[in-house]
């Protein structure tokens, strides 16, 4: 009997288990609607934006901006989106992955230097350095701990995504960019395909990638008249245009999270149900064998009475 009262624990366990899946599974789903709705009224814009600066920071425009110099690399700044929350499968794990990869990799050199000069004080003479801001409390417990230099984390944008939250973000990156702290920005997140699928994404936020020249030339870059004036328009079209693809990156990564977080749960409900059948099946099979073995000891016991 004991085995049957293990069983019977078994069962009750996994379809607790299975409520909170399920459940999970039914408040990603209606996130996942809003979040889905948000990125995809929001990439036309942001594409037409992203295309315009790629077209203006081309050679044939001849546009002067900070935001657009390639410079020497000696000093990368690497941003991490995660989420907040776990439960979502490889979601934050391969953001995690590919920001140490781009660190021991592409950028094996300048993270060298950077833990040589970790104990000398703060403005080290350009020996190189990679920094990691943290967007999400997964990513940020998992680098912290490591020791990774990790010098910013932003664990509450998620709570209420809106423009006004991320610009600041943004507008802090670009400023540090501009002083010539970093030669470059990247960006490591989960780009939005669809509830099944996200596409793990590593991107060049700062400076802006240049657009080349199309060889065919039925499909030349685009040219511009600025009104009133170019420098003027470049001024404030370079920052918006890069505070809008921030934007559009947290909220690809924010639908990505319930795409796969909808996913993970779903997938968990059904090996729960399966879990459940198998479990059903075990106990029905060690009861129906408990009672035929009362059943054999009672006849035997009236039979040797008889006897």
């Amino acid at each position: 009997m004991s085995g049957l009262k293990e069983v019977r624990i078994r069962i009750a366990s996994v379809k607790s288990t299975r409520q909170i899946t399920s459940a999970m599974k039914m408040v990603s789903a209606s996130k996942l609607k809003r979040a889905q709705n948000a990125i995809l009224k929001m990439r036309p814009y942001s594409g037409k934006l992203k295309e315009i600066l790629e077209n203006l920071s081309s050679n044939q425009s001849n546009v002067e901006s900070v935001y657009l110099k390639e410079k020497k690399i000696h000093n990368v700044l690497i941003i991490a989106v995660t989420s907040n929350r776990g439960l979502c499968g490889a979601f934050n794990t391969n953001v995690v992955k590919t920001a140490v990869n781009q660190l021991h990799s592409k950028y094996n050199d300048l993270y060298r230097n950077t833990r040589l000069t970790a104990c000398l004080p703060v403005g080290r003479d350009g020996q190189g350095n990679v920094d990691i801001i943290c967007i999400g409390k997964k990513g940020a417990d998992f680098l912290v701990k490591r020791k990774y230099n990790v010098i910013e984390t932003h664990t509450q944008i998620f709570d209420s995504l809106t423009f006004e939250k991320v610009s600041p973000i943004a507008e802090s990156v670009m400023k540090v960019f501009a002083q010539g702290k970093y030669d470059r920005v990247e960006v490591v997140y989960n780009q939005f395909k669809n509830a099944g699928v996200q596409i793990l994404t590593t991107e060049q936020f700062l400076p802006v990638v240049q657009s080349k020249p199309a060889k065919d030339k039925t499909k030349l870059l685009s040219y511009y008249i600025f009104e009133p004036g170019k420098a003027q328009i470049i001024a404030e079209l370079i920052p918006k245009s890069l505070k809008i693809q921030f934007y559009k990156i947290l909220l690809d990564s924010f639908a990505s999270e319930h795409g796969a977080r909808m996913t993970a749960m779903h997938k968990a409900t059904d090996n729960a149900d399966n879990l459940l059948k198998e479990l059903k099946l075990s106990y029905n099979k060690a009861r129906q064998a408990s009672i035929t073995k009362e059943i054999l000891e009672i006849v035997g016991g009236a039979e040797a009475l008889k006897g």
